[in-house]
This record gives C-alpha cells, sequence and structure tokens, in this order.
C-alpha cells in the first residue's frame, strides 16, 4: 500500500485555503486496487510519511491555520496533532528512519518518531558568503525607462533602480545615482537641460526627487506624498512643473516654485499598463494640460486643465475613445487619437463580427481663427510694398532687440472651448493599429502596430507633414520611441538596442548608443531589502481590499523581514515574498524570476510513443495519436513511409544501442526538433534489424492533451449512439478559446453536448463562452432544396451538461458559475479551486524578477462576493476515485453521459416542423 496526495498545494502561495484543490492523503492498495481517503478534509493535508502503523503529515487544519505535523493511526483511525507552531508553517518535511526533519521560521527541527518530542537542530555552516558580496554587474538588460535629452544628444537610462546618462554615440556612460538599495524610476530630462526628476524611495517610500546635472552628485527631494506609487514624470516646456498620475488614477500637477501639488482630475478604469502608458501633453507657454479622461461607458474624451484657473475643461464629447491629446509646439492645433474609423471583420467560422484596427489621428483646430490644415488652398502671388527707408544701424539694433525679446517670451496659447469638437478634422493616415503620437512643428509623429489579422507585422514610426499633406516613414520598424524637446531628434528602440536619429524620412539604426556600457555595483543585502519592501508596499497600495483582508500589514512585514535576514540567495528571496504574499490568503498571489542562479538546460526529443520494456530492450507499447482530423501534431512514427509500427522494439538511436537500465529519453537529450536515426525490429534482436530517419518532437503535451480529448469524444460518441456532443476547454485565455470554437464548430449539430472543463487553468473572464453556448433559437427558415435552417446558424439548441474538478481555477471558476447562472445545465464532479480575485499587473521589481497582486474581485448580482478560497460546488458531486482511473475508467464523464442523456428524454432540443405550404 502507498500513502499519497493526488494534488499538492506544496507550492503555492495561499495560506488557509480551503478550496476544491486543497489535497487529501488517500491509502491505495496496490494488490486490492482500491483507495481510501483518510483525511477527507477541506483543509490541506499532504506530505504524507508511513511509520509503522501511523502516517504523519502536514496539515493546517488546527485552530491557530497555521501548517503543522499531524499523525493518522491507520489501526485506531484516530488522527492528532503533533506540533503546534503559531507564527510560521512548517514546511517540506521528510522521514529518516526515526526521525522527522522539518524547517519552521528558517530553523531545522528534529521529530522523535519515539516520543513525538522535537527539538531545533543547530546548524553552523563556515562559509564565505559569495553570494552576498557587493559586485559589479552589467544592468543593460534591466531597462526599464528612458529619456531623450532636450538636444538629443543623450538619454536617461532606467536601469535595476539607478539612473544612466548614455551618449548617443560618443562619450562616456554615467551611472548618476550609484544607489544600490535604493529604487529610482521613471527619469525625465528637463526641457531647459538642467535637471533630470525621478521617484526615488530612499525615505521609504516612493517621492519625487531632482538632480542639479550641473551639480549631479547632489539631489533635493521634493516630496512627503507617503504611500503610494506613481508613474511617468512629464515636465512643462517652462521646466518648472511636473504632471503625473498615481496608481489610484489621480493625476497631479506638481509646480516645483510654489512646491505645491493640485489635483487635475481622476481616472476611472486604468491599471497597470494603461497607467504605465498614461500621457499628457503641455501647451507651449506651459499654461494648459491636456490629457484623456476615462467616461463612464468605457470610451475617454479628450480635456484640458488650465493650470493658472486650476479648472477643467471637457474638448470632446466621450462618444469615442478619445486619447493621446498633443498640442502643436506653435499653438495651433490639438492633436488626439480617436476609435472612429468601422470595418467589420466577418468569422469564417460562424456569423460573428469584430471591429479592429479603428484608430485615427485627429486634428482640432485650438481657436476659431486658426485655418484647418484640410481646407482648400488658393496659391496666390504677394505683391511687394516699398518699405520706409531707416537708419542701418537703428534697424540692426531693432531687429536684434525684437528677437532677442521674442525668444525670451514665449507666445500664449490660446483655446477657444465652444464648439471644440466641431473643428475636429481626421488626418489622412489610414486607420489602424496606431498606439502612440508626438508632435513637433509641422509633422505629427505616429507609430504604426500591425493590424489585426496582418501578414506584416513591422511596426513603423512614421510622421505625417501638416502642410505637404505626405506620410513619411523614420523607421521601417521599432518598440518605442521618444521626442527631444527641441522637436529634432528622436529616441528609437529596437529589439533592445536605442538609436537617436534625426526627425527625417529613411533613418538608419546602425549607430547604436553604447547602453551595454551600464554597469553598477550591486549590493545584493540592500538590493533584497529594496526588493522586499517593493512587494509589501505594491500589496499594500495595489490590493484590492484596503483592509488587506484583516491582515496586520504592518506586523506581517516585520514578521517576514526576519526571514529575510537570513536569505543567502535571491531564490531565498524569493521564497520569503511567496510567505510575505500568501499571508492576504487570496488567489493569484504569485512571484517568480529576478537576478537567479540559471542552471544549464538541455532540450530532449520525444517520438510520441508509450514505452515498455520487453526481453531486454525498448518496444513500442502505443503510438499516441489524436483525431484524423488533428494535424496539428503528430507522432514522428505515424508519418508516411516509416516503416514502424506499435509492438516493434527500437534498439538504438543515432547508432547506439538503448540502454535499458536508463529512462528511453536519456538517449535524446538535446535532440529535440532535430532528426534521428533510429534501429528498429519486430523482435528481440539486431538480425533483420532495419533503419528508420524521423524528426523528433520538442513535446508532447499536445498531442497527447487531443489523444486525451478524442478518446473522450470517442467514447461519448458511442455511449450516446452519436447523439452528444463532447468539447474540452483547457482554459479560458486564447488556447481555450480556439479549443472551444473548435469543436463547437464541429458538433453544434448534436442533439446535446457535454462541456468538459477539468483542469481549466484560467486567463480571460468567460462571457463570450457564456453567448456562444447559450445561443437561444430565435427563428428557423423553410427552403425548396437541401436542409432547413435553423437562427443563429452555428448553435446547440439541446441540453447540456458541464464536468469541473478542483484543478478548474480562475476563468476556469467563472466558467461553471457563468453556466450556472445562465441555467445551461448541471455541473458534475468537484469542487473548483475557488479564485476570482483577479490580477491587471503590478510594476516590475528592479531585478527583473515580478509579483502578482490581485486588483478585483467578483461579485454577484445580489451582492454577494464570490466564495474565494471555497470555488463552485458541483449540482452533482462525483469523486475522483483512483481506483476506477487506475483501471481507464473516469466517473464523471460516465457521470455526465448519464445525466446529459436524461436530459435529452426531458428536454429534447427545439426543432419544430415544418407547417404546411399556404395558399396565398
Amino acid at each position: 500500500m502507498i500513502a499519497y496526495t493526488p494534488v499538492t498545494q506544496a507550492f503555492r502561495t495561499w495560506k488557509r485555503y480551503r478550496g476544491g484543490w486543497a489535497a487529501d492523503i488517500w491509502i491505495y492498495n496496490l494488490e486490492k486496487e482500491t483507495a481510501e481517503n483518510i483525511t477527507n478534509n477541506v483543509a490541506d493535508d499532504e506530505f504524507p510519511m508511513w511509520h509503522n502503523d501511523k502516517i504523519y503529515f502536514l496539515s493546517d487544519r488546527g485552530a491557530n491555520e497555521r501548517a503543522n505535523i499531524w499523525c493518522y493511526d491507520t489501526k485506531t483511525k484516530q488522527t492528532k496533532q503533533i506540533t503546534d507552531f503559531n507564527d510560521y508553517d512548517i514546511h517540506f518535511p521528510s522521514l529518516g528512519p526515526s526521525d522527522i526533519v522539518f524547517e519552521n521560521g528558517g530553523r531545522l527541527y528534529l521529530l522523535s518518531l519515539t516520543d513525538e518530542k522535537y527539538h531545533e537542530v543547530a546548524v553552523k555552516v563556515v562559509t564565505d558568503e559569495i553570494t552576498l558580496m557587493p559586485k559589479v554587474e552589467n544592468v543593460s538588460k534591466l531597462i526599464q525607462n528612458t529619456s531623450i535629452s532636450p538636444d538629443g544628444k543623450r538619454a536617461m537610462f532606467e536601469a535595476r533602480g539607478d539612473i544612466f546618462s548614455v551618449p548617443a554615440e560618443n562619450g562616456p556612460v554615467f551611472d548618476l545615482t550609484k544607489t544600490s538599495g535604493v529604487a529610482e524610476r521613471y527619469p525625465a530630462w528637463s526641457p531647459d537641460g538642467k535637471t533630470v526628476a525621478y521617484w526615488s524611495d530612499k525615505s521609504g517610500e516612493y517621492e519625487l526627487t531632482i538632480r542639479d546635472l550641473e551639480k549631479p552628485d547632489t539631489e533635493k527631494k521634493l516630496t512627503s506624498f507617503g504611500p503610494g506609487y506613481r508613474y511617468r514624470l512629464y515636465w512643462s516646456p517652462d521646466s518648472k512643473k511636473l504632471a503625473f498620475i498615481d496608481k489610484a488614477m489621480q493625476v497631479y500637477v506638481y509646480d516645483i516654485a510654489e512646491n505645491e501639488t493640485y489635483k487635475v482630475n481622476k481616472e476611472l478604469f486604468m491599471y497597470e499598463g494603461d497607467l504605465e502608458n498614461f500621457d499628457v501633453s503641455w501647451s507651449a507657454d506651459s499654461k494648459w494640460l491636456a490629457y484623456p479622461e476615462e467616461m463612464t461607458n468605457r470610451a475617454s474624451a479628450i480635456f484640458i486643465f488650465d493650470t493658472q484657473q486650476k479648472k477643467n475643461y471637457q474638448l470632446t464629447s466621450g462618444y469615442y475613445r478619445d486619447t493621446e491629446p498633443k498640442f502643436d509646439p506653435d499653438g495651433k492645433y490639438l492633436y488626439f487619437l480617436t476609435n472612429r474609423t468601422f470595418n467589420p471583420t466577418y468569422s469564417d467560422i460562424d456569423n460573428t463580427f469584430i471591429y479592429a484596427n479603428t484608430t485615427n489621428i485627429a486634428l482640432a483646430t485650438l481657436t476659431d481663427e486658426v485655418l484647418s490644415p484640410l481646407a482648400p488652398k488658393n496659391d496666390t502671388t504677394s505683391v511687394k510694398k516699398e518699405a520706409e527707408k531707416k537708419d542701418e544701424k537703428d534697424s540692426k539694433k531693432s531687429d536684434s532687440k525684437e528677437k532677442k525679446d521674442e525668444k525670451e517670451k514665449v507666445k500664449e496659447v490660446k483655446i477657444t472651448f465652444k464648439n471644440f469638437e466641431d473643428r475636429v478634422v481626421i488626418l489622412p493616415p489610414e486607420a489602424g493599429n496606431i498606439s502612440h503620437i508626438e508632435a513637433v512643428p509641422g509633422k505629427i509623429i505616429f507609430h504604426r502596430l500591425p493590424n489585426t489579422g496582418a501578414a506584416d507585422k513591422k511596426k513603423p514610426v512614421m510622421y505625417y507633414d501638416i502642410e505637404k499633406g505626405e506620410t513619411k516613414t523614420i523607421v521601417d520598424n521599432a518598440d518605442e520611441f521618444s521626442v527631444s524637446a527641441d522637436g529634432k531628434k528622436i529616441l528609437i528602440e529596437q529589439d533592445k538596442n536605442y538609436s537617436i536619429v534625426d526627425i527625417a524620412e529613411n533613418q538608419k539604426l546602425d549607430k547604436k548608443m553604447p547602453t551595454a556600457q551600464l554597469e553598477m555595483t550591486v549590493n545584493p543585502r540592500a538590493e533584497w531589502q529594496q526588493i522586499f519592501n517593493d512587494v509589501w508596499r505594491f500589496e499594500r497600495d495595489f490590493f484590492y481590499d484596503p483592509n488587506m483582508h484583516g491582515v496586520d500589514w504592518n506586523a506581517t512585514k516585520k514578521q517576514y523581514e526576519k526571514l529575510l535576514e537570513q536569505a543567502v540567495t535571491r531564490s531565498d528571496v524569493n521564497y520569503v515574498i511567496g510567505e510575505l504574499i500568501s499571508e492576504l490568503s487570496s488567489s493569484h498571489t504569485y512571484r517568480s524570476g529576478g537576478d537567479l542562479e540559471q542552471s544549464a538546460h538541455r532540450n530532449v526529443g520525444y517520438l510520441g510513443i508509450n514505452w515498455e520494456i520487453a526481453d531486454g530492450y525498448y518496444k513500442i507499447k502505443k503510438i499516441i495519436n489524436g483525431a484524423p482530423w488533428d494535424t496539428e501534431v503528430r507522432s514522428p512514427l505515424l508519418m508516411p513511409g516509416v516503416k514502424v509500427k506499435e509492438g516493434d522494439y527500437i534498439l538504438a538511436v543515432n547508432g547506439e544501442t538503448l540502454d535499458t537500465s536508463k529512462d528511453p529519453w536519456a538517449a535524446f537529450d538535446g535532440m529535440a526538433d532535430k532528426s534521428v536515426e533510429l534501429t528498429v525490429n519486430d523482435k528481440p534482436t539486431f538480425d533483420g534489424a532495419h533503419k528508420i530517419l524521423v524528426k523528433t518532437l520538442s513535446d508532447e503535451t499536445r498531442l497527447r492533451n487531443l489523444a486525451w480529448i478524442e478518446s473522450n469524444r470517442e467514447q461519448v460518441d458511442k455511449e450516446t449512439k452519436g447523439k452528444i456532443g463532447y468539447i474540452y476547454v483547457p482554459s479560458t485565455a486564447v488556447n481555450g478559446q480556439t479549443e472551444l470554437v473548435r469543436q463547437f464548430a464541429a458538433q453544434f449539430d448534436k442533439e446535446g453536448l457535454i462541456i468538459d472543463e477539468r483542469f481549466n487553468d484560467g486567463g480571460q473572464i468567460p462571457d463570450r463562452f457564456i453567448e456562444l453556448l447559450n445561443r437561444k433559437p430565435l427563428a428557423f427558415w423553410a427552403v425548396r432544396d437541401g436542409k432547413n435552417w435553423q437562427w443563429p446558424p452555428y448553435a446547440n439548441f439541446g441540453p447540456k451538461v458541464m464536468l469541473i474538478n478542483g484543478w478548474s481555477g480562475s476563468g476556469g471558476d467563472a466558467f461553471p458559475d457563468f453556466f450556472r447562472k445562465a441555467g445551461l445545465g448541471p455541473l458534475i464532479g468537484k469542487r473548483t479551486w475557488g479564485g476570482l480575485i483577479g490580477i491587471s499587473g503590478a510594476p516590475t521589481l528592479i531585478d527583473g524578477g515580478s509579483v502578482t497582486v490581485p486588483t478585483f474581485r467578483m461579485y454577484d448580482p445580489d451582492g454577494k462576493w464570490f466564495k474565494e478560497g471555497h470555488g463552485v460546488d458541483p449540482d452533482i458531486k462525483v469523486e475522483d476515485d483512483p481506483s476506477q482511473l487506475s483501471k481507464g475508467v473516469d466517473p464523471q464523464l460516465e457521470k455526465g453521459i448519464e445525466e446529459v442523456m436524461k436530459l435529452l428524454v426531458e428536454h429534447p432540443p427545439v426543432n419544430p416542423k415544418q407547417p404546411p405550404y399556404e395558399k396565398r
């Protein structure tokens, strides 16, 4: 007999979890092929360790809901608690001959199996702590934000929390901040070239900080905002004010001279990606701030803020999505992006449609007096008038003074707010996927991304010349761009390389900026503390519940900082971060990446077969195959002309005999997607063997998944005599959406459907999935020849059931929840994961690591929360009985077939008889 857990939460970061994915411990009798659940508890029970008649295991079922060691007596069937740790959970216990060793709070303990008492084990390690020593690191791959200088001769780069000044081509690279352990973010070079502004967390919170570039060794903290995360900084042209948005979607302006911060407006639906890309524009006289404001209809309007009167003006109605307003530097126009071109794309599969590639570049004159650049033109001849004679000397003095005064005095920008939207025109550049615009004198620069459905994936940066009415390409492919304050240079990012070029046609990116020289001294302990602080702050500031699920977040920080002090590798830091965020007891709390040690990775080639050993050689037990129509992936052994079959022996790979003391795929090390020569025979001998050449697979997952789907479909088809269709939906992301549509299109004409969403790992919120499955009969159409039509044409009007289990989560929770709410049919199987507090992104950690922050939670139309940490209960509970599964029987699928056939009798699909033809 063995004790085991079919599922595990061992590496999950969710404490006090009670959902359908919680582990139970089973005992399986290998002789009798019977199984027994010995814990059968809503808590998490796992890591079974069998010693004599007792099974020790880890469980958080106690009053303090901490993972402690418990014991199950197989004779008495009684369970008792052995340890009682309250501050930290026990992790990864391991059984020895007479003791169990386990970790708690960063310390090792031994539990004696004789008297079930435990004590701490003193561990002394002699080490040079090389992983903790400061080191010089190249940080060029960790660039996150940039800012081009006003004249385009240099740019600021944020990399690994430091700010660097990098020349366009020639000159040294400077690390301006040199602060490992402090994060500086979103550098912004002032238009007068004297200052760089950024956010620094040196004080413990992100505060606005500036550095005088003539005295680069000193910096000045300008604000004391306290908690909260803030995004990109936008200087006014006079270098006296800065605009920005914070994580709460509040738009601000900070006035340096007045040391005053004032609110502009508050957005409604922006989260990480939109906040990162939030853009504003200052008028040339630094009086007006243009920005997009979100409306309750999810569109957005263009607003302008008067910084002198502290007053907002709405310019466009919000009927469309209007974004990225940009003032013309000459004070004549306001440009913006607007989604106003509607050209539908129709589906090849059914009668649905989408409207993509809708974005136009729009222009509005700022006043009624300014003529639209698209107005008709008339070439005229000017007549010279005789100028009055002036004293030449006085004339030169006067001209010089006028030019000086003109240079020092910026022309006032005037705006006529009345009937502003009546002056909007759409510029000639074709509508499409346009993502970013910038205005320079006489031109509007824009970034054209590939249109939805387009074969060409290039992303050119272009400009439209207002006077000439011409569109030209600056560079034919770029990832990002920004423009210098003087409007003459542009910083282009392409494949993590950077170049500064002229704003002119057909620029080459052959002169790369020397970003490869970005180096800094990294102090691991200081950096790890900063990363830990960022994680704690991100959760505090972005978590959907300001009360942090009742957790004392300040005390939790102190609790886990004690473990951080013991960290000696970046992996240790991730472990501590995982423990910290899991205290929120929420779904979607994950951490990953960072400056981790990377081990060498070698791929393995696969043949898409099940192996077995017979007569001292490896034999083909089964060749995995999906359906005949599944051309996506096939076993290399099923390719036409390959002379091999099930039952044959594979004797050698590339001339080397397969060693049965090793796993068979050891012979395919490093051979993924490569041609290999196999020596095969129908008997266990090289005599009479022949050789075949095949190309291996790099992965068998999809092949085996298709085979499993097809075997289930065949079973349903056979047991229902072709009446019921079977559709497997592996996720609610793109691949799950594709599977649903692919399989539905082939089977919508069945009398009923089984929707299998077991193991669904989520993705998007699946309302469109339900729309597809919930199409109601609206009409039927009689035709003279052929088969009458139903409408909607691609719909199934028959009974449906859904299979669920504990692996189904996130969007895989929403899918059955919506299925039930739509009244589509019963849910069959086990309770789902229970995770519908979703994520919308969070700032990246300075060393490239990441952490997720749950930012939104689902509640029902009746005003009750979705049962987070519990899941969706089935209408008909069916256990995943290991004894049945081991025999190839799927109890949940069997029950699904039984129920849908019962419903087919009770509620057959709508299929009215055609009425008699009329005499008219």
